[in-house]
């Protein structure tokens, strides 16, 4: 049974960093493309980042040049480090794995409270 695992929320103030990490387990099959989305309060969940396996990446407008998404693929995880953080960034962020034999997973989800 696939299992997606986040963790590194947190608290931080405005400006500060937090790296967020997941990773996955359960599969002998390889992740094609690893995704971070984020969901406030009220609001729809929100692409966040992707990255492919051979390293491709894309952005959401809200986040380029703040964040940088990357991976490990020897050890399944991926990682999402968030510099320059503003409230507006409070959200549960999930980490979305697509296989190669198609079937996508989520995580359970961790908080980032960006506060002063």
């Amino acid at each position: 049974q696939v299992r997606l695992v986040e963790s590194g929320g947190g608290l931080v103030q405005p400006g500060g960093s937090l790296r967020l990490s997941c990773t996955a387990s359960g599969s002998s099959f390889s992740i094609n493309t690893m995704r971070w989305y984020r969901q406030a309060p009220g609001k729809e969940r929100e692409l966040v980042a992707t990255i492919t396996r051979g390293g491709t990446t894309n952005y959401g407008n809200s986040v380029k040049g703040r964040f940088t998404i990357s991976r490990d693929n020897a050890k399944n995880t991926g990682y999402l480090q968030m510099n320059s953080l503003k409230p507006e960034d409070t959200a549960v962020y999930y980490c979305n794995a697509v296989y190669d034999f198609g079937n996508g997973y989520w995580g359970q989800g961790t908080q980032v409270t960006v506060s002063s």
